[in-house]
This record gives C-alpha cells, sequence and structure tokens, in this order.
C-alpha cells in the first residue's frame, strides 16, 4: 500500500488535485504544423482515471517507480533529455551580402538539432514589418528565446512590450536597437561600428601622411541602410574625421543599403557627376565596395591607393573573403573587420539564461583590421593602439570565412 499511496502522491503533483488543482509541471511537444518544439501546459486531467492508468502500470510493471528518467554519469537527470529542446526563434534581416550569409551561417549551425535547439528561421528580406510579423508569430508559437538581428535601430517597442508580456527573452545582436525601456531585451552583443569607422578614418589619415599627400581630399561616402546601425557608426565616424582633417571633403554620399547592386548604381552616378575629381571611396561594406569598383573599372578607372596618378583608393569594411582578397590584390586600400561569427556567443548567452544566470547588457566584440600596405602597423584610436595586420596570401587562406 505505500508504493500505491506514493504513485497517488505522484499523479496529484504531476496532474494537479480534482479540487481545482491546477498542473505543476510543463512538457515540451511538437508544434503539428510544422514550426518545430514549443512549450506547451499540459492539460489538466480527471484525477480518477490517471490514478487508475497508472496504477494499472505499476501492476504490469512490478515496481514503485514511475516515469523515472534516464541517469547521467553523476547519477542525475540527463540535462537535455530533461529540458527538452530549446526553441529558438531567430529574425535575421536577410542575405543582402557576403557579410550577412556567412553571420547567418554561423548562427543557424550553432543552434542545430543536435546541440539541442529548435530554430525558426524567418528571413526578412530587410524589411522591418517582415521582422515585426516575424517576432510576433514567434510569440503566437511559443517559442523559448527570440534571436533579433534588427534591420534598423527604431520602431521595436510595442513588439518586444508583446515579447516581454509572453515571458519570452529577446537577445539582440548585431545591429543595435533604440527603445524607451531597456528591460524589453535581456541583452545585446555586436561591434562597435563607429570604432571601426574610427580606425579606418585614422588608417586613411596615417597613409595620406606617410605619402605626404597635402592637397584637398575628396571622398564619395557609399553609405549602408540608412537607419541600421553600421551605417550610423560609419558615416559618423567619417563625418567627424572630416572636421578634423581640414583638406578632407565628403563631395557624394548616398546609401547602396549594403547590397553590391546598389553599391554600384551608386558610384556609377556619383562618377557621372564628379568623375575623377573623387579621390576616395568610403564604401560602408564589402559588398558595396564590389560594385563601386565595378563601376570604376566599366569607366576606365582603376582602384589602387596610387590617388596622384589618377587611382581611386577604396576602404572598406566586414573583411569578408573576397573583400580581404581584393585587398590582398591592391583594388580595397585597407578593410577593417565586423566579425560575423556570432553563433557560438548567442548559444552561450542562451545557455547561462536557461539555468538562471546573468549576463552582460551590452558585449562589444574584438576586431582586426587588415591592409596590403605592411608599413603602417599599428594606429592609434581612443587611445589605444590597435594593429593593422597585413594580409597575406596564408592569412587568408586560413581564414574562418
Amino acid at each position: 500500500m505505500k508504493h500505491i499511496n506514493d504513485v497517488i502522491a505522484s499523479a496529484r503533483h504531476i496532474f494537479g488535485d480534482v479540487n481545482g488543482g491546477r498542473p505543476q509541471n510543463h512538457i515540451r511537444r511538437a508544434d503539428p504544423y510544422g514550426a518545430g518544439q514549443i512549450l506547451i501546459s499540459t492539460l489538466r486531467l480527471s484525477f480518477i482515471p490517471c490514478v487508475f492508468c497508472i496504477f494499472f502500470c505499476f501492476l504490469l510493471s512490478g515496481c514503485g517507480k514511475v516515469g523515472v528518467l534516464p541517469a547521467d554519469n553523476d547519477g542525475g537527470v540527463s540535462g537535455q533529455e530533461d529540458r527538452g529542446k530549446i526553441t529558438i526563434g531567430l529574425s535575421q534581416i536577410g542575405s543582402e551580402s557576403d557579410w550577412r550569409m556567412a553571420s547567418t551561417a554561423s548562427v543557424t549551425a550553432a543552434f542545430s538539432s543536435s546541440a539541442g535547439y529548435d530554430l525558426i528561421f524567418d528571413d526578412a528580406q530587410q524589411k522591418q514589418e517582415n521582422q515585426l510579423k516575424a517576432i510576433r508569430e514567434f510569440i503566437d508559437q511559443g517559442v523559448d528565446y527570440i534571436v533579433l538581428d534588427p534591420v534598423v535601430e527604431s520602431g521595436w517597442d510595442s513588439v518586444l512590450s508583446e515579447a516581454k508580456e509572453a515571458g519570452i527573452p529577446v537577445v539582440v545582436y548585431d545591429r543595435r536597437i533604440e527603445v524607451e525601456d531597456d528591460s524589453l531585451y535581456a541583452c545585446w552583443i555586436g561591434s562597435d561600428f563607429k570604432l571601426e569607422g574610427e580606425r579606418a578614418c585614422v588608417w586613411l589619415s596615417e597613409y595620406l601622411e606617410s605619402k605626404g599627400v597635402s592637397r584637398n581630399i575628396n571622398i564619395a561616402d557609399i553609405q549602408g541602410t540608412i537607419g541600421a546601425s553600421a551605417q550610423i557608426g560609419r558615416t559618423a565616424a567619417l563625418e567627424e574625421a572630416v572636421m578634423l582633417n581640414k583638406n578632407w571633403r565628403i563631395i557624394a554620399q548616398d546609401s547602396g543599403d549594403f547590397t553590391t547592386a546598389k553599391g554600384k548604381e551608386v558610384m556609377t552616378a556619383m562618377l557621372e557627376k564628379y568623375g575623377s575629381d573623387i579621390n576616395v571611396v568610403y564604401a560602408e561594406n564589402d559588398n558595396m565596395a564590389y560594385g563601386a569598383i565595378e563601376a570604376l573599372e566599366a569607366r576606365g578607372y582603376k582602384a589602387g591607393v596610387d590617388i596622384d596618378n589618377g587611382e581611386f583608393l577604396v576602404v572598406s569594411f566586414d573583411a569578408t573573403h573576397t573583400g580581404l582578397q581584393m585587398t590582398l590584390d591592391g583594388k580595397i586600400a585597407v578593410n577593417t573587420e565586423c566579425n560575423p561569427l556570432y553563433g557560438p556567443r548567442l548559444t552561450e548567452i542562451i545557455e547561462t539564461l536557461e539555468a538562471g544566470g546573468d549576463v552582460e547588457k551590452e558585449t562589444y566584440i574584438e576586431e582586426e583590421q587588415f591592409s596590403g600596405i605592411s608599413y603602417i602597423g599599428t594606429i592609434q584610436v581612443r587611445n589605444r593602439p590597435y594593429t593593422v595586420t597585413p594580409l597575406t596570401e596564408d592569412l587568408l587562406s586560413n581564414r574562418k570565412y
């Protein structure tokens, strides 16, 4: 009878008391629409039939223990089997650039099924309205965490309030968000985009000084998506550098939306208006630099570092494989890294939150800078030395992206 009483007590704990008690446990169950694993509450069941079922199983099994999970090597319950898979709703900006695709590959690989995750992925095609819709769908599906790479910084307060009300933590990465209440998201991890721009501009200043260039320098700025964190930071750095360098001028500025095609279109329009008056092309990512170089070469111009002899000096960001190959070839003068490999960092954050731990509200990742010009090995930015890595074939072949 003692064993039977134990079973009944367990049934009361699992299914609730017949007098209105609520369920004590939850289970993870597959979404019937194929969207992934979602967390749902067990249905409150009638107590008496459940006891009969458990008692019948008890008689058949000949033991007094029901539903014991397999133990791990330490004698405890295996963590992954205990928790089931963690469901992640990932809203990605799109696939507009080499950098973005490398970032997506890193994150989706990290949130794999074999690692204990069920990933629901949404490509927003560079539209905020698509991201807002996806987040609301994640909320409806009952995901455990929302991971967001936001297309622009503003316009997130309402939807993140809905996620907070649903009890779903939001982790923001890469680009930043601006909200009135920072409790609407758990944390942000990403790049210091303004620092990236400052490093590029300081390198440019030192290079021009090393060549004894003192004449006016005309700069064409091909911006990223207006309102995106990377665009805001890199544009601001250039504009501040122009204020500090009295012979620098921005004579053309337009958005290439971080894509090769738009970068080429914008550069073509700038060349039609200014032609060889442009000395420096400040492309705010590698893909726009590709497009700008295509436009230059289509008109018979050359991208290089000899601006006194009519070459266009191209400054770029991201340090993708193709971008670094162009840097090694001399078509891009300096390339400042924006590291896309967020996957391991994001899983570390999720695992910490899942364990009830605390995470830093903001985390900046360390990044490098590369040039085919080897004699500028170090620059000073914000009273700190930064290394400029000379590119070689061996270094490029061993890069992860």
